[in-house]
């Protein structure tokens, strides 16, 4: 457009809020956060810049949150495994609601490349 205004498809922006509301429904069914996740590699390519840094920011979580179930799972014979799942319950849930909040106002998530949030 020559006016200077940035045309924003929204299809794609329900996506990426779908795939934050897939990885929170995760914590009780596990395997949103899997399609979620794969949701995220489809839809990237095609994104704008700022959008594209939210599937970037979701596959960050996913890969990560994979991580920290992964070794409290392993630590759960000791008391720190489960300190560890419980700091990945509220890890996700504060970088889903960080990203929701960007996503809503059409900004990249906020601290993309951090790993805690």
């Amino acid at each position: 457009m020559s006016d200077g205004t940035i045309v924003v498809n929204k299809s794609s922006e329900k996506t990426a809020k779908l795939i934050y509301i897939l990885y929170l429904v995760g914590i009780v069914l596990g395997i949103t956060g899997i399609i979620g996740v794969i949701m995220a590699y489809v839809y990237r390519g095609d994104a704008p810049v700022w959008l594209r840094s939210h599937y970037d920011f979701q596959i960050r979580t996913f890969w990560i949150g994979a991580l920290y179930i992964f070794v409290g799972g392993l630590l759960s014979a000791f008391l720190i495994g489960y300190l560890l799942l419980l700091f990945w319950l509220v890890w996700l849930a504060v970088r889903c609601a960080k990203g929701l909040k960007a996503l809503e106002e059409q900004q990249a998530p906020p601290n993309a490349a951090s790993w805690i949030f």
